[in-house]
């Protein structure tokens, strides 16, 4: 049975035995074992969002549920991620940097029910949840995701900027909207 505070406590002794994502990642790739436990601990997902579940100077833990098609234009954490899924699918997209600052593809993973999967420091990447399903995800940062200084890419000229927060809630909420009044989000 998945249990967000043992869930938690788990983590936080994983990374304090190793501070990079190895260990917080067998973790979660655990508690996936048994993805329904985990709905179930977490709650059915029932519209697009990021949930702080757990924050601190050297670990964040969200709960991220993804709208119907919803998709995040390119951007890094600089920190160590591991994402994780329990119901539904998250695609990503690899970015390398150009000389210019923009970027260009360099590689993809997709992401069901039961994986875990680890980003590098640098990792820069783009999200799509491609199906007509709400997709939750448990996302594990090397740090506090939301004090970090980092870039995004304009998802039309792929021009490097600095990462906006506000930007970002707007994408899921427009998810959400749009959601609601179709059933299926587009953005």
């Amino acid at each position: 049975m998945f249990e967000l505070e043992r869930f938690i406590a788990d983590c936080q002794a994983a990374h304090a035995a190793d501070p990079s994502h190895k260990a917080v990642r067998e973790v979660l790739a655990r508690a996936l074992q048994e993805p329904r436990s985990v709905l179930k601990g977490l709650g059915e997902p029932t519209r697009a969002a990021i949930g702080s579940l757990y924050r601190s100077a050297g670990l964040t833990i969200l709960n991220v549920v993804w709208a119907p098609r919803m998709t995040v234009p390119p951007h890094n954490h600089h920190m160590w991620a591991v994402i994780g899924i329990y119901t539904g699918r998250e695609d990503n997209i690899f970015w390398r940097r150009l000389p210019d600052g923009r970027v260009e593809a360099a590689g993809a993973q997709s992401l069901g029910e039961r994986d875990a999967a680890p980003l590098g420091r640098e990792i820069i990447h783009s999200v799509t949840n491609p199906i007509a399903r709400l997709t939750g995800a448990i996302h594990i940062y090397g740090g506090d995701f939301f004090a970090v200084q980092r870039s995004e890419w304009d998802a039309e000229t792929l021009a490097e900027q600095p990462y906006d927060s506000a930007k970002t809630l707007r994408y899921f909420e427009e998810a959400n909207r749009s959601l609601a009044t179709t059933g299926v989000s587009v953005v």
